[in-house]
């Protein structure tokens, strides 16, 4: 169920919505290497909204080494978005109102079908690519979107960032994501593969917490 969805034609890979799937660690999609981490960046409802504006202007993919630019709303009645289960499987749209809002600078926050080319290095690691959003989700007490690979990077695969405002209060910043290596250097070496990851996770983190500095 995981693979059908609207950006089969579009993204670059089948697994369309696999990093909501809870065993996504244990089972990833094919030929592909899973990552997923959690960190506690606060308390309180004024926490939770203020990352998720940062998160929802894009901040972990703006600023420092990386930076997107092109980004490309989905036009008139175009893509609504796509909503998972706890599977993993798509079951309606995620987002259903049609207005669109900007950053500070006028940059269009994240919404279901946009596009936007990511331009960068993290740690050495090339982190060029053009992007799709596959789904947004604003809750009460969890926000976030998943990003889908179009093509142009030496990965192929998904990212989903999310907020979570949990019931003892806590705000957790949590991202997983799943790659599979097409450069071939990254094919031959998998562990490239993870510390890529890592840095760009760091990185994210870093967007959303600038306490954190590691």
């Amino acid at each position: 169920m995981r693979r059908q969805n609207f950006t089969d034609d579009t993204v670059d890979y089948a697994a369309v919505g696999a990093t909501q799937a809870p065993d996504l660690m244990q089972y990833p999609p094919e030929h592909s290497v899973p990552a997923e981490d959690a960190w506690r960046i606060g308390s309180g409802e004024d926490r939770f909204v203020a990352a998720g504006e940062l998160l929802l202007s894009w901040a972990p993919l703006r600023g420092e080494e990386l930076s997107i630019t092109d980004v490309r709303p989905a036009s008139g009645e175009g893509y609504a978005g796509v909503g998972f289960d706890a599977d993993g499987s798509p079951v309606a749209p995620s987002r259903l109102e049609a207005e669109q809002r900007f950053a500070a600078d006028g940059t269009p926050f994240v919404s279901p079908g946009t596009g936007v080319h990511l331009h960068g290095k993290v740690d050495g690691h090339r982190a060029d690519a053009e992007l799709r959003v596959i789904s947004v989700f604003e809750e009460p007490r969890r926000v976030g979107f998943i990003l889908g690979t179009v093509g142009h990077s030496i990965v192929s695969g998904e990212e989903l960032f999310s907020l979570e405002w949990r019931d003892n209060d806590e705000v957790w910043f949590v991202v997983r994501a799943f790659d599979r290596p097409t450069a071939p250097t990254y094919r031959l070496f998998t562990s490239r593969v993870r510390r890529r990851r890592k840095a760009l996770f760091a990185r994210y983190l870093r967007a959303i917490s600038p306490l954190y500095t590691s």
